[in-house]
């Protein structure tokens, strides 16, 4: 099996972390796996994208455009950027909830219009993908695991859930226990399963 992902969302949403997590549950399942991510930006809240190649295939660790089998998204205008990657059968899985771009120090605080609606993106999510799109209702999620920080696993419970990813949630929990500090595991878990409970 092959199965090319691409992960994406603003820097702080967690994107690395769960590219990490699909990679090693991969790795623990004895596939092939490529990956790099896009992290310059990351720390001044700017676009982050995480490609994950699972699977014999092509030995670039970046997706073509065109070849993405799935994107999940942290944002719906991230979601909207990497559309071109989308393979013409591919899915999406993808949070409604925005993070406004960061502005001029000169335009903040003035009232000034940038133009961004995340309720409109993630109408043109669903409109232009139909049925292959699953929007998720990101402040709904939020209340459901309790912390913002732990998006990431509510998402990897939703891709499970929905058949997007060739794991078990069994082997998710356990990359997550193994992968991150114990004082994070528990909340991580219940994330998880909060996204499988969607």
């Amino acid at each position: 099996m092959t199965l090319n992902c691409l992960i994406t969302g603003v820097g702080g949403q967690g994107t690395v972390l769960m590219a990490r997590l699909i990679g090693n549950a991969a790795i623990l399942k004895g596939l092939e796996v490529l990956g790099t991510e896009t992290i310059g930006m990351a720390q001044r809240g700017g676009s982050v994208v995480s490609h994950i190649r699972i699977g014999e295939g092509p030995r670039s660790p970046l997706i073509p455009p065109g070849r993405a089998d799935l994107v999940i998204a942290f944002e719906p205008a991230e979601a909207v950027r990497v559309l071109p990657y989308l393979a013409p059968a591919g899915r999406l899985l993808a949070l409604d909830r925005g993070i406004a771009p960061v502005t001029s120090s000169l335009a903040a605080g003035k009232g000034a219009n940038t133009g961004y609606d995340p309720p409109a993106m993630a109408a043109y999510l669903r409109q232009s993908l139909e049925s292959r799109a699953s929007i998720l209702d990101g402040e709904g999620l939020i209340r459901r695991c309790g912390n913002a920080r732990t998006l990431n696993a509510a998402l990897l419970g939703a891709a499970l859930k929905l058949g997007l990813l060739p794991f078990t949630a069994a082997e998710i929990e356990e990359v997550i226990k193994n992968a991150l500090p114990a004082k994070f595991v528990e909340m991580n878990l219940a994330a998880l399963k909060a996204g499988q409970e969607l």
